[in-house]
């Protein structure tokens, strides 16, 4: 196999996946795996950049060329070891992230860039399979204990970070399970939630305490995180944007992540499908673009709808960079997702107007128009209507997936701590005003990525320990296994 000109001889690989009309009849996962030959070619396209800016590119600085090189030559436990020096949770990212680093790939200026996520998924996935992923919990306990409060990515991370510290660590978390939005946001076709489980399963064995149905400031008084040294606020930022419009509070107007929530604990066992949450034989209207609206595309094609169709209020992306977007920064180019290759007509620069219902209060039709950015030189796009564009679309459910506006305020007003104009909590350097208190994730930067989610919960674990011991020997960002105190 040849490293040296790997990146010409061989092309970027991704996944098979199961036809269309057989994944759709379930909700597992449906890529297919590549061979071990294939996955060794694809880490030899990796150019070993004197300056390797997919560092750049990804939040957590994992150490790509290096375990990309532990791929080429076979050595899938030290490419391990590697990815695990920064990144806690592979498994997750290499299903999940939108991969900026790829972005940032050289070898993309020319050609399709490294397939560094694929890599990503696969190590963990082998080092499962080998029994290289097992409990490590600390030598030493430091008599410190901690609350996480939020058992997303971000919680997730900064527990096992502090848990290596040696401290003790308790998760709470409000639903009946654990895992944030990676389980009740993050449909099971593109994370089958037995592998949240058995990553669970070593958390535990390292010492990590879980507590579900524990809603702090609810039905678990912030008095109780007194018996705390230390607390950690990782929750999502969960207010969701509405669509102020006539009709918004007719029937058959859903929120997307209330829609998705509902059906994974369909999938789950834990709930029944009902009605108001199911897109069977009806026309399905996804208003909002992005991953979540993809998402609401799959899972309606699952339920069986009659249609799926897609509102996007921007202008349809280009196929290929632009000068306003260079490389090697993200690409804000046209993405086409497995759900969308499913089924789904999408439109672009396109407003939702009004939601026009029957004489009992549902849903039957959206009414639409044109838009468009006029842009003028110095000021931001405005967007304007165009006039004679109305439309009329036939309509039993809308999927509202516009994004999140920030976190609930209860727990921040209750804690007694400073937020900014969207109710993020203010934490810099992850401190909030209160000292024992910290704060990561989507609860500080907003809505974002789960690779953020995961970077924030490690360097928020770094000042906590610092905190608490005076010195702290967790990596920082990019770093590894190495101290940095």
């Amino acid at each position: 196999m040849d490293k040296l000109r790997g990146f010409l001889k061989y092309e970027r690989r991704e996944e098979d996946t199961i036809a269309v009309p057989e994944r759709v009849k379930n909700y597992s996962e449906f890529s297919k795996e590549l061979s071990n030959e294939e996955l060794n070619e694809q880490g030899a396209r990796c150019m070993d950049c004197g300056i390797p800016f997919c560092h750049s590119g990804c939040p957590l600085g994992n150490l790509i060329p290096d375990f990309n090189d532990a791929v080429y030559k076979n050595e899938w436990q030290k490419a391990l070891k590697i990815l695990h020096s920064t990144n806690n949770f592979p498994e997750f990212t290499g299903r999940l992230c939108p991969a900026p680093c790829e972005s940032a790939c050289v070898l993309g200026i020319i050609k399709p860039p490294v397939s560094i996520e694929l890599i990503e998924k696969y190590i963990p996935e082998r080092g499962f399979q080998e029994g290289w992923i097992k409990p490590d919990p600390p030598a030493h306990r430091t008599g410190k204990t901690v609350a996480v409060v939020g058992s997303g990515p971000a919680g997730l991370a900064a527990a096992q970070q502090l848990n290596r510290a040696g401290h003790t660590v308790t998760v709470l978390e409000r639903d009946k399970k654990i895992g944030g939005l990676l389980r009740y946001g993050i449909p099971d076709f593109k994370l089958e939630k037995k592998i949240i489980d058995r990553r669970l399963a070593v958390l535990e064995e390292e010492g990590i305490k879980f507590q579900t149905e524990t809603n702090v400031g609810i039905n678990y008084s912030v008095e109780k995180l007194e018996e705390f040294d230390a607390i950690v606020l990782c929750g999502g930022a969960t207010e969701k944007r509405s669509l102020p419009i006539p009709g918004a509070d007719a029937k058959g107007v859903v929120q997307a992540m209330n829609f998705l929530k509902k059906n994974n604990e369909v999938v789950d066992g834990i709930a029944e499908p009902t009605e108001e949450y199911s897109a069977e034989g009806k026309h399905v209207i996804v208003i909002g673009g992005g991953d979540t609206g993809s998402d609401c595309v799959g899972t309606s094609n699952r339920h069986g709808a009659k249609s799926v169709t897609n509102f996007e209020i921007m202008p349809m992306p280009s196929t290929s960079r632009t000068v306003e977007n260079p490389w090697p920064y993200w690409s804000f180019t046209l993405k086409t997702t497995s759900s969308h290759e499913e089924g789904v007509e999408r439109n672009w620069s396109i407003a939702t107007r009004k939601f026009i219902t029957d004489d009992h209060g549902h849903l039957k039709a959206l009414e639409t128009i044109d838009v468009e950015w006029v842009k003028t030189e110095g000021r931001a796009p405005k967007l304007q209507e165009v006039p004679g564009t109305e439309k009329e679309w036939p309509c039993e459910m809308a999927l509202l997936a516009l994004g999140f506006t920030g976190p609930e305020n209860t727990l921040s007003q209750q804690l007694g701590l400073e937020v900014d104009t969207r109710t993020n909590i203010k934490a810099d350097k992850y401190q909030t005003n209160v000292p024992n208190i910290f704060a990561a994730g989507d609860m500080r930067r907003g809505q974002s990525l789960i690779v953020w989610a995961i970077s924030e919960g490690r360097e928020a674990a770094r000042k906590v320990d610092k905190y608490l011991m005076g010195k702290t020997a967790l990596p920082t960002k990019g770093k590894g296994d190495l101290p940095a105190a």
